[in-house]
């Protein structure tokens, strides 16, 4: 198996014999019925993927790689916030008529802040401290924005990405290494999605700030099934599995805002049925 599918397994099996229900509280999510969307909770999942060994995707079932780059190409290189500009339709239920999801992702990351250096919106500050300071402790982005989220749809969940270089003793160059931290995660719906997407970010712009791309640090304060999804998760996880696929990207690319979804390569991604009309809680 991957060892995507082996940390999948033990956080899905670990939240289903251990977890707390939120069974009979008041909760803000509920099902298109309008019945509440109860979950099964872990506080403080901490997972570690490391790119050096293998690309981070189940094989349980497919994970959609090129969409699921497309929507971080979205975020954080066209900075929208906006549907009309993201080919996955995930955001389509909390969009407006104008499909603007509010002053939510791309939102945030194109707000300017003023440097000494000159004004930066957030993926430029990360590009341009990689280049000229990449071992500052400060290097990050932030899409929690108190004073918008009145102004948000829907708050963010992987909220937060905390880049960190590396240099190993006869390395050829440094490896840059991410912390995403994550408020909240519908573990069937979202987990490995986010996973390849925030693998994929951090594999651009090492690539683009020539360094090997190295660990990805997912730390999830709220990592929950839903009580609809429990027996589709119990099925998913019994499934058997595959080899990590291959995964990397058009080596020729030097400028992150010249990376498209063409640029991803995906090579002998074996894997199980996917997991259809999954409920979405809302």
């Amino acid at each position: 198996m991957s060892k995507a599918d082996d940390i999948f397994i033990s956080m899905c099996s670990d939240i289903i014999e251990h977890g707390t229900t939120t069974e009979g509280q008041k909760v803000r999510p509920h099902w298109p019925d309008g019945t509440p969307a109860y979950t099964i909770k872990r506080f403080g999942v901490c997972n570690r993927y490391d790119l050096r060994e293998e690309f981070p995707a189940i094989t349980l079932r497919r994970t959609a790689l090129k969409s699921a780059m497309d929507e971080v190409l979205w975020i954080y290189q066209r900075k929208s916030n906006n549907i009309h500009d993201l080919k996955p339709h995930i955001w389509d239920e909390w969009a407006d008529e104008t499909g603007s999801i509010g002053k939510a992702y791309g939102y945030q990351v194109a707000q300017v802040s003023h440097y000494p250096e000159g004004d930066f919106d957030q993926m430029d500050r990360v590009l341009f401290d990689l280049r000229v300071n990449p071992y500052s402790r400060r290097i990050m982005t932030n899409l929690y924005n108190f004073a918008d989220l009145s102004e948000m749809h829907l708050y963010p969940c992987a909220y937060n990405a905390i880049y960190n270089v590396t240099q190993e003793p006869g390395d050829d160059k440094p490896t840059l290494n991410m912390l995403l931290v994550q408020r909240s995660q519908d573990v069937l719906a979202a987990n490995n999605w986010n996973v390849c997407q925030y693998a994929i970010l951090l594999m651009m712009v090492a690539q683009v700030s020539n360094m090997h791309a190295g660990e990805l640090v997912h730390m999830i304060s709220d990592a929950h099934i839903y009580d609809r999804h429990v027996p589709i998760i119990k099925e998913l996880i019994s499934r058997p599995t595959y080899p990590a696929p291959v995964v990397r990207l058009n080596p020729d690319v030097t400028d992150f805002y010249d990376f498209t979804t063409d640029d991803l390569i995906v090579e002998n991604y074996q894997h199980g049925p996917q997991v259809k009309d999954i409920p979405i809680a809302i």
